[in-house]
């Protein structure tokens, strides 16, 4: 062999076992193992808070609200509307009041901002305000969550009244027994209700109803567990079945003819059982606070899914979307059940 060649060859090993990498050999005939290339960047510059420019590949059929008001007009701006009409539920002759609707910051997390709606009685139903707020009715398959605070107790007045907090869609109430209505609740009872024990959690699933006299067909599950604080509500409806978490547990699941089939508006309300008031005349107060609500239409996504969602929207600067198409021919949002 060469002496020079040799010299050579050990020249090169040197150099390159003193860079910390040696060549790689590979049989007579064949190539070296492809590997995979660096992926390329996705990282753009967030958008400024208070923008909704997203891509819109990645953030189509969703609603996302972060709640981020300071007036009740920017809310309803957004196709909220915060009930101001009397009627069902509730106790007969209450009222719902827009100004129960407030907004306020976040004391555990800085710059956040939340919905609270708050309602109140003194045991008359002329003196009972009950809550509501409604978005659009367009919504039906796919995966609904927020995140909300179930409260035990009155934030002032004596304690024992049947107060309902909730987070659900429904279909508006046109006539007994319809068999396009459609509903699906998450509905905490703190003091019961209905003849249900205190701390009740009920997840109900509607085929249909008859208010006068009340009739329902439905199926529902139910729980009884201290829920006061913080939780992420989701709901999964889609391939006929309509499935219910509470921070990231599944607690319930129902399908066949209780499974959705008309477009729904998405609400949250504060409201009375009837016949579950406490006597005197003490005024007395309750609260449920919301801190987002979330759609994506025709997925189904899990609830950690759904929190990687919320992570990445709110970290590009988005407080309010709507990409959830009405349809052709918009359906009424009536915001009076």
């Amino acid at each position: 062999m060469n002496c020079r060649f040799l010299i050579t060859t050990c020249l090169i090993w040197a150099f390159l076992a003193a860079c910390g990498q040696a060549p790689v050999s590979t049989p007579a005939g064949s190539l070296p193992e492809a590997t995979d290339p660096a992926p390329a960047s996705t990282d753009t510059p967030p958008p400024q808070p208070g923008s909704t420019s997203l891509p819109t590949l990645e953030y189509t059929n969703i609603l996302f609200d972060d709640f981020t008001y300071s007036t009740r007009d920017e809310m309803t701006a957004n196709g909220w509307i915060i009930r101001a009409q009397a009627g069902w539920p509730g106790v007969p002759g209450a009222a719902f009041r827009p100004e129960n609707v407030t907004f306020l910051d976040d004391t555990l997390i800085p710059s956040n901002r939340i919905l609270r709606m708050t309602s109140s009685t003194d045991g008359t139903s002329g003196n009972t305000f009950q809550t509501q707020i409604c978005h659009q009715r367009k919504y039906l398959e796919g995966t609904y969550a927020a995140r909300v605070y179930f409260t035990n107790l009155p934030v002032s007045g004596a304690d024992g009244d049947q107060v309902v907090e909730t987070f659900y869609a429904i279909t508006p109430y046109e006539e007994p027994l319809k068999p396009g209505y459609s509903e699906m609740d998450f509905e905490y009872l703190p003091n019961g209700g209905w003849g249900w024990e205190p701390m009740s959690f009920m997840f109900t699933t509607w085929e249909t109803v008859r208010i006068e006299p009340w009739l329902a067909d439905n199926a529902s599950n139910s729980r009884i567990q201290n829920m006061e604080g913080w939780h992420t509500l989701v709901l999964q409806a889609m391939n006929g079945k309509v499935r219910y978490f509470v921070s990231g547990v599944l607690l319930a699941e129902h399908s066949g003819n209780y499974y959705p089939d008309s477009p729904m508006s998405i609400n949250f309300n504060l409201w009375f059982v009837n016949g579950g008031l406490l006597g005197g005349s003490e005024p007395r107060s309750y609260q449920e606070d919301i801190d987002w609500v979330f759609h994506e239409a025709g997925v189904v996504l899990s609830p950690q899914e759904v929190e990687k969602k919320i992570h990445a929207l709110r970290d590009s600067g988005i407080q309010f979307l709507d990409t959830v198409p009405a349809g052709a021919s918009p359906l009424p949002s009536l915001c009076d059940l």
